[in-house]
């Protein structure tokens, strides 16, 4: 069970009884959507196996039929489920291998782990895909491939296409992360420089029978942009990356090879990423085990629980994370002053993933941001209190997973000689909240649905 490492310390930085027990109760609401989302209890509850078939919700695949059955894919979260798979099926599994962070903790007896870099890929990443094409293109037609697909899956399984180097890769992927691009445009472009993603999988592997288990950390669980989508057509096209680092002025910083393959798409001299119709996917099967809103839901049953008046805001969050800071500080005022959208004492939960336009030259992430965007808003009151964090644990390229404020962060924040408005124009979120002793700790969690926010209101 992931739990909040300081979370008592955190809660203890409440300077009233009540600021402590709105802290208290926001730290065990994120905990438990954390909990919600353990990839091993979500396979668990998803897959059954009785004699040799294998049923997948209300979806039933008889083993017998199947020669192989080889395990591939990647993400923050697909060392967890490949030893959740080989908890249910065993020797079963013929062979396999998954792309995981170098700082897996993971296990496994029959599939590999493979470890790579996040969120820039490294050539570890490059040499673990290559040996996962390798398990696809050899599946046969009387094969089952079941690929295990969660966040971060993009950088963890990098394959750049034609002359592209991984050194442009990186640059171009460290640009679109500090631009504030979403996670769907960054994807567009990564598809169309890759001969992975996009489909590509699902196209090198036919004709073996495809089953996806994805574990979901885009808003809206759009298949063909969760880790890229290897085994799903793919919706956009070169026109589409080409405008997405048009529109954040990186076309001319892209590298040479990079706009070559952009604009021979473009102009139909290099085959599009496979679409709708493509016979690839004819046998493709998938299922989203896990996402954002299953989390958030525990998030607000944790709270109702706890005798709080519990709402789901929304569990498809997008935006610029200081400006949904101000929001849920807004929120947060709303509900002191008129008990809407629902009456105090109230626990409002959020879901989904905001960017940050990264300007200054500080340390940080979203969900550092957030709060610090609100505290200045929440000034002067008692028993508020706001958290965020990254369900992987992991806020940007920071050993953080978030950061928590109430009304008096603010003062504290006075009393060190800081003003918070410097740190959010610097994106320095990292270095105020570690001033204050006010960072969400959790390590690594082993999985990934993205970010959760809480409003407490006592």
């Amino acid at each position: 069970m992931v739990t909040i490492k300081n979370k008592t310390h955190l809660i203890e930085n409440g300077e009233t009884l009540l600021d402590r027990k709105a802290r208290r109760l926001a730290l065990e609401s994120l905990e438990r959507a954390v909990e919600a989302a353990d990839p091993k209890e979500l396979l668990k509850a998803r897959l059954t196996l009785k004699g040799s078939t294998l049923r997948v919700e209300k979806h039933s695949f008889g083993l017998e039929k199947f020669r192989n059955i080889f395990v591939i894919g990647g993400g923050k979260a697909s060392g967890t489920m490949a030893e959740a798979l080989e908890n249910i099926l065993g020797k079963r599994i013929t062979d396999g291998l998954v792309n995981v962070p170098h700082s897996s903790p993971n296990k496994t007896s029959i599939i590999k782990l493979h470890g790579s870099s996040h969120p820039v890929p490294d050539e570890a990443g490059v040499e673990g895909t290559r040996k996962i094409l390798e398990i696809a293109e050899h599946a046969e037609k009387n094969d089952l491939v079941i690929c295990l697909i969660s966040g971060g899956g993009s950088s963890l399984m990098p394959l750049p296409r034609d002359d592209i180097l991984l050194s442009d890769k990186r640059e171009i992927t460290s640009s679109l992360l500090k631009s504030g691009a979403t996670i769907n445009e960054i994807n567009t472009v990564r598809k169309h420089i890759s001969d992975f993603k996009g489909g590509w999988l699902a196209k090198k592997a036919y004709p073996a029978t495809i089953l996806n288990l994805i574990l979901s950390d885009v808003v809206g669980d759009p298949l063909d942009f969760i880790a890229s989508g290897p085994t799903v057509p793919d919706s956009t096209t070169f026109d589409d990356a080409a405008g997405v680092l048009q529109k954040y002025r990186l076309w001319e910083k892209a590298s040479g090879s990079i706009r070559k393959v952009l604009s021979d798409g473009k102009k139909g001299l290099i085959p599009e990423t496979p679409k709708v119709g493509d016979k690839a996917f004819k046998k493709v099967y998938n299922f989203v085990v896990g996402n954002n809103r299953y989390s958030s839901l525990a998030a607000c049953e944790k709270l109702c629980s706890s005798k709080l008046n519990s709402m789901l805001l929304t569990a498809t969050l997008e935006g610029e994370a200081r400006q949904v800071g101000i929001m849920l500080a807004s929120v947060a005022r709303e509900i002191l002053v008129s008990g809407h959208p629902v009456k105090k004492p109230a626990g409002i939960v959020i879901g989904g993933e905001t960017t940050v336009t990264v300007t200054g030259k500080g340390k940080g992430g979203r969900n550092q941001e957030i709060p610090l965007a609100a505290a200045s808003r929440l000034k002067g009151f008692r028993g508020v209190a706001i958290a965020s964090l990254s369900t992987d644990g992991v806020d940007g390229p920071t050993d953080a997973a978030g950061a928590i404020v109430d009304g008096k962060t603010l003062d504290r924040a006075a009393r060190n000689d800081m003003l918070p408005d410097r740190f959010l124009t610097d994106n320095d979120s990292y270095r105020f909240f570690s001033k204050l002793d006010d960072l969400i700790f959790t390590g690594p969690t082993g999985t990934n649905v993205n970010d959760i926010s809480v409003i407490v209101v006592l």
